[in-house]
């Protein structure tokens, strides 16, 4: 997996925060330190992830087997040559 850049997390971040899921608090330290806290909206995503995660663990196999079917077509249809 590609690394995850400072730019991309805090993109990230704030679309969540802008969407209620999290929120983000300044705490007065010495450097200044930010948190973030999942809200009750966030934590409303719970059961349908988990439902998510459920369902790519009981079709694990069949989502591998899709993908390899797919890149083998696609490496025949790029061996092929192309017919005039």
């Amino acid at each position: 997996m590609p690394a995850v850049t400072p730019k991309s997390l805090t993109t990230c971040l704030r679309r969540l925060e802008r969407n209620g899921v999290i929120e983000r608090l300044v705490v007065s330290t010495d450097p200044v330190a930010i948190e973030y806290r999942i809200t009750d909206l966030g934590r409303s995503l719970e059961s349908p992830l988990q439902a998510m995660l459920r369902w790519v663990v009981d079709h694990l196999d069949a989502v591998e087997a899709a993908r390899s079917d797919y890149d083998e077509r696609r490496t025949r249809s790029e061996q092929t040559p192309l017919m005039s």
